[in-house]
């Protein structure tokens, strides 16, 4: 797939200054919309929208169909009449890092006493009425997956064990009885959690919309595995490694690497690849689906899995004594082509790469990424440097798994240091501060890279404290948010002005397969 040449910035929803600990789909949003057409930028990449589940990381989700109702705004709810607006005003204020106990225990009750709101209330008002039928129509339209996440999540909730793996045998064997009895007795909790479904699909789809209005894209996120904790692995758990007891045999992750020596043990279940295949596929062909619904290009990640995988023993504590297993490769994405047709697709294609896995990305007409901040530490790693860019490139200065671009600096080597100047010219000085940010936002730009992404804290120029994640570190991760009036026309300008030099101020929609 072919993009037009043009850049964006990667901010997570949750990172926005919203009302009440974690940002959401309200008046935030549309103010960095306001703020990308200003700049020129016409992608915003964001992380994966799916409710997260533990250490609140968006890659670990409960669902790989559902939205995570904490971005629904409140301010939105209570415009449509969802809810009283001045039950909101105890909520904390919109800045400071997300405290995802906060979202839980302020944030998530208003949530559901307003879908309850609407579900009492859209019978005899009118203004609801209109909406009730849309949610109606959106339930009918999402059958193949809400139900059962709606259930899942209500059971989840009622049971407060951490894990479906946890809960009474029928249920968690899925007997028919069992599951009919649950949603008699819980059917007007799914049906909020449905409403919740509704609302972040409603506000998500109006965002968007505002978006293309202005030419700019969203670049969506989706994780190559599924939590264990899923109402996918609980619905259908013939399509993992899991023995009799429903526990999984092999767990995912990746081998020793750039952040950590002992690799990463994500713990995901790993896919009965042999049963999905003769099925056609058909999970990952709905997974795709959703995902082109909520996305205008959709990044793969951890691509390499789709050529090989790391399996590790789960009985195992780190991911060391794992091993490289085949997967579908080739056959997966002609199934989704043939069942959807042409798909805008990125791979994150980091980490070990080996020829097959560069040989299937280059057949399936992938951009892959390159992170600047990668480039300098030794020959092999230049790589990530402009002069080695193909056009069918994703430039980044740093991802959400990299320390921002001022604090990599300031833990660089002498010899990173070094090649970045060489490359970069003399690292600016301000206050008697480097600032190396907007060098190397310039060679990403600058580079022949079809598109060019810089993550917000960044733009923003802001160290350590602003990182988004830590591979290999469980907590405390996740938790940034941009501060409040930072996305000044001073920002904007400097960055539309980068856009136009560089020819980037176009609109990215695919030219062709």
């Amino acid at each position: 797939m072919h993009f037009e040449r043009s850049s964006g910035v990667l901010l997570h929803i949750s990172s926005l200054p919203s009302r009440g600990v974690i940002g959401d789909l309200g008046p935030a949003a549309y103010e960095f919309v306001r703020f990308l057409a200003e700049a020129r930028q016409h992608i915003w990449q964001v992380l994966p929208l799916s409710p997260t589940g533990y250490g609140s990381s968006p890659y670990a989700s409960s669902s790989a169909f559902a939205g995570n109702p904490s971005l629904i705004s409140l301010d939105l709810l209570a415009d449509w009449g969802w809810i009283d607006r001045a039950r909101l005003g105890a909520l904390p204020a919109t800045t400071g890092p997300v405290d995802f106990d906060q979202v839980e225990q302020l944030k998530l009750p208003l949530l559901h006493d307003a879908a309850a709101g609407f579900l009492d209330r859209a019978a005899h008002e009118p203004a609801l009425a209109e909406q009730h039928h849309h949610f109606e129509a959106f339930c009918q339209s999402q059958s193949a997956w809400l139900h059962d996440y709606a259930l899942y999540a209500v059971l989840r909730r009622h049971f407060n064990t951490g894990a479906w793996t946890q809960w009474p045998a029928p249920l968690r064997r899925r007997e028919s009885h069992a599951l009919a009895q649950a949603a008699q007795e819980h059917a007007r909790d799914i049906g909020i959690e449905k409403a919740l479904q509704f609302a972040f699909s409603q506000q998500w789809n109006q965002l968007r919309a505002t978006a293309a209005s202005h030419k700019i894209r969203i670049l969506g996120d989706i994780a190559i595995f599924v939590n264990m904790d899923s109402a996918d692995v609980w619905v259908h758990p013939e399509l993992f490694e899991l023995d009799s007891d429903l526990q999984p045999m092999r767990v995912a992750g990746v081998p020793p690497d750039y952040f950590s020596a002992t690799g990463q043990r994500w713990g995901n279940p790993l896919y009965r690849w042999d049963i999905l295949a003769a099925r056609g596929f058909d999970w990952w062909i709905e997974r795709m689906r959703r995902a082109v619904q909520l996305y205008d290009i959709v990044r793969l990640d951890h691509f390499r899995g789709f050529e090989a995988y790391w399996a590790i023993p789960a009985a195992e504590e780190t991911a060391i004594n794992g091993e490289w297993v085949k997967a579908p490769g080739l056959s997966l994405f002609h199934a989704l082509e043939a069942a959807l047709g042409p798909l805008p697709l990125i791979a994150e294609d980091l980490g070990l790469i080996t020829p097959e896995v560069d040989e299937l990305r280059l057949q399936l007409g992938m951009p892959g990424m390159k992170v600047l901040q990668f480039g300098f530490s030794d020959k092999g790693a230049h790589i990530h440097l402009p002069h080695g860019f193909a056009p069918a490139t994703v430039a980044y200065t740093g991802t959400h798994d990299n320390d921002t671009t001022t604090g990599w600096w300031s833990t660089a080597s002498a010899t990173e240091r070094a090649a970045a100047e060489a490359l970069l010219g003399p690292i600016p000085q301000q206050d008697g501060t480097d600032r190396p940010v907007w060098p190397m936002i310039r060679a990403a730009m600058g580079s022949v890279a079809q598109i060019a992404i810089a993550p917000a804290q960044d733009l923003l120029e802001l160290g350590s404290d602003a990182r988004m994640n830590t591979p290999s570190i469980p907590t405390g991760n996740w938790c940034w948010r941009a501060p409040a009036d930072r996305w000044t026309q001073d920002v904007a300008a400097r960055l539309a002005a980068l856009a136009e030099v560089t020819d980037r101020d176009n609109d990215p929609l695919e030219s062709g397969a």
